[in-house]
């Protein structure tokens, strides 16, 4: 079933994977394709699975946590981790696994045993020989392409659709070339490591040390006193955005922040003339949601912008927190917006020195879990590096 190249193919996997560099770019061009089925590529395998009643019956001490996965679309679709008996284990060997759920088209990937809720004959479980952690993420972008189409909750892709849904993958000699897609997501995967390093230096974010003031600061958070402050009171009356239709929108370079948490908020880049906030700011949306922005914007009139510039970075950062907490609870929504009115009377809680606000430790206490998030993303990055070296040596 291989075909010549496709512009259109090409085109997928540029949305799929994201900006892909010239010399990427001319490997998709110039590589043979081939239209299968998912059923000639991957094969399903049996499954066992665990009726939640029964959970408490199945529990076993002497085994490890194993992932009890759903069709949830967070946490890679794991629900929860249990001790269970491995008489209901599925991939007990932990080969390379591609899970696909008909109700909502999830894909996940994943090389460990684990459990299915019962009722999931909706989730197909497939493998391959040669399916492995890198070549993976084209097979599953081909699928998802497809897939996310062509099906819906009201139109599920059922295991004979799915067996037949047909995809666009590399050939060579008339097979499947998975080393063609090793090779691309490898140095596609190298390309973005070396733009992330890149940007951790540029921007100072490679630093992960905690000093010893914010280690003090962590140690003592259990400790700090605490009071009610008004915003108001604080920072002065909050401003409410401007109504700015999506017609009347000029295509520009000013973020323009709506309600919603999609890209934070922000909906459209305009150049219209507009009232500019200040960046260190925050937003709270029409339902409550509080967000700290770090750059000039617009807003319209589902926000609320508190005036919080004359912080510093990690305080104001701190603030908007104590700001979501309060506003973020439910008590807003379309039946009831939030307005600038609403932020003025808010009361939010922060520590406090000498009874009032103690904006240096709010400071400290964000420069460190700042520290302490990116210590991962630097250590993810040098273990790529070290992955490549060892690659490159091979």
């Amino acid at each position: 079933m291989g075909s010549k190249y496709n512009s259109k193919r090409t085109k997928h996997f540029r949305e799929k994977l994201g900006k892909v560099e010239a010399p990427l770019n001319e490997k998709l061009k110039n590589v043979e394709w081939g239209e299968y089925r998912i059923e000639d590529v991957l094969q399903w395998q049996p499954q066992k699975e665990i009726d939640p009643l029964k959970l408490e019956e199945l529990k076993d001490e002497s085994e490890p946590f194993y992932p009890f996965y759903g069709q949830a679309t967070i946490n890679n679709g794991i629900i929860s981790y249990n001790q269970l008996t491995t008489t209901v284990l599925n991939n007990s060997d932990g080969k390379p696994t591609i899970l696909i759920h008909s109700n909502n088209q999830n894909i996940v990937y994943l090389e460990t045993p684990f459990y299915l809720k019962d009722g999931h004959g909706a989730t197909s479980v497939l493998q391959c020989e040669k399916l492995n952690r890198i070549n993976q993420m084209f097979i599953i972008a081909s699928i998802d392409k497809v897939i996310k189409r062509k099906y819906s909750y009201n139109n599920k892709a059922t295991k004979i659709e799915l067996k037949n849904t047909v995809i666009s993958l590399p050939v060579k000699d008339g097979n499947v070339d998975f080393d063609f897609m090793e090779s691309f997501i490898l140095e596609l995967e190298k390309e973005r490591i070396d733009v992330f390093e890149k940007s951790l230096s540029a921007t100072g974010l490679k630093d992960y040390t905690i000093n010893a003031k914010e280690q003090q600061a962590i140690d003592e958070y259990k400790n700090l006193t605490w009071k009610v402050f008004n915003l108001e009171e604080l920072f002065g009356k909050s401003t409410r955005g401007k109504r700015l239709k999506s017609e009347d929108r000029i295509l520009g370079a000013l973020p323009f922040v709506t309600a919603g948490e999609t890209d934070e908020g922000v909906s459209d880049f305009i150049g219209n003339s507009v009232n500019v906030f200040s960046a260190n700011t925050t937003t709270i949306d029409m339902f409550g949601s509080a967000k700290y922005r770090n750059y000039k914007y617009g807003g319209d009139d589902h926000i609320a912008v508190v005036h919080t510039d004359k912080l510093p970075k990690y305080a104001s950062i701190f603030v908007t927190s104590a700001i979501h907490k309060s506003s973020y609870n439910g008590q807003f929504n379309y039946g009831r917006n939030f307005y600038a009115k609403d932020a003025d009377v808010l009361d939010i809680s922060l520590p406090v020195k000498d009874d009032k606000p103690d904006y240096e430790t709010m400071e400290t206490i964000i420069s460190a879990i700042h520290k302490l998030v990116i210590k991962d993303v630097v250590l993810y990055v040098q273990q790529k590096k070290q992955e490549e070296k060892i690659l490159m040596e091979q």
